[in-house]
């Protein structure tokens, strides 16, 4: 099969990295001129040792209508300036981003849309460092689907021995896992970051996952999608890996760095933080109690973690799992 991946960061990289020695045809695009340049001399551009094989780069945007499967792997809050460039009609959009668009408070699915409804929209996520999967190392991802008789053709294209892909066809679920787990990895690494210790921790990503679902559940999701891969288990590896951008973002937040200092420290998108003010204006208008994505919010929006941290993990005295 032939790929057009949108984004030659470290994820769109990756996946084209990843199907390329699959043996599909993959053109990367992206703006930036030095990047695609060491793709098209077959050196990846992130990791040292790894060699690309039927993968090429393109800052020429107009390439995508000689391809059929599109994967999006830019970040979130730039996606409708470029799909709105493009006719997508017909396409295999992939959506490959994890986070909610801070403007419209739309998942990406709503986003493309808006732009062209004539396609068929999938979205793959799951516990996926990019680096790792350069490095062809053992992943298990999920492909959620509109149409799955498409999406049996791509989950055969995508898996591997050691990319393993599973089918889910809650796509509204799969999105909103992939989003909201940024925001509870940076309460976890602000925790981590004060030095609460490891029974904070995991106390933030349990009551974490139960908020996630709580939300994702309000807003269109199903229960259990966000106790599988693109919830719980993407969680858990943002939660807890230092290779975490909204991890180590959120934990020098707790050693008392500003959002810009930190920001600009890490040097890459960190999607938790737009997707931390987005998800507080949606929880604030549907009245949900998310005591964690709240905190979060008051925290990227330039209070004290010191004293914001606390209430994490606020509660309403009652039942665990009625709160």
């Amino acid at each position: 099969m032939k790929f057009f991946v949108l984004g030659a960061g470290r994820w769109g990289t990756a996946l084209a990295v990843h199907l390329g020695r699959l043996g599909h045809d993959v053109l990367v695009y992206d703006v930036n001129e030095e990047v695609i340049r060491k793709i098209n001399e077959g050196i990846h551009p992130y990791v040292e040792g790894i060699y690309l094989k039927n993968v090429k780069g393109t800052t020429n945007l107009k390439k995508i209508y000689n391809f059929e499967n599109i994967i999006c792997a830019l970040p979130v809050q730039v996606i409708e300036e470029v799909v709105g460039d493009i006719d997508i009609k017909g396409k295999n959009f992939i959506s490959a981003s994890k986070g909610i668009n801070y403007k419209k408070l739309k998942r990406i699915s709503e986003i493309v849309k808006e732009f062209e409804n004539e396609l068929n929209f999938f979205v793959l996520s799951g516990p996926s460092f990019a680096e790792e999967v350069s490095k062809g190392l053992p992943t298990a991802v999920v492909l959620a689907y509109e149409n799955k008789e498409i999406a049996i053709k791509l989950q055969k294209a995508f898996n591997s021995v050691n990319f393993r892909v599973y089918l889910n066809d809650d796509v509204a679920g799969v999105e909103l896992g992939g989003a909201l787990k940024n925001v509870i990895a940076i309460a976890v690494g602000v925790s981590d970051g004060l030095g609460y210790g490891y029974n904070a921790r995991t106390a933030i990503i349990t009551r974490g996952i139960h908020e996630i679902a709580k939300i994702g559940e309000a807003l269109g999701g199903k229960r259990e999608t966000f106790f599988g891969l693109s919830g719980a288990g993407d969680l858990i590896l943002t939660a807890t890996s230092d290779l975490s951008r909204n991890r180590t973002f959120g934990i020098l937040l707790g050693k008392g760095y500003t959002v810009e200092e930190a920001l600009k420290e890490i040097s890459q998108t960190v999607e938790g933080v737009k997707t931390a003010k987005a998800i507080y204006k949606i929880i604030q208008e549907k009245k949900i109690h998310a005591p964690i994505c709240t905190a979060v919010y008051r925290i990227v929006s330039g209070e004290d973690p010191k004293i914001v941290a606390d209430y994490f993990l606020e509660n309403h005295p009652g039942e665990e799992f009625h709160l």
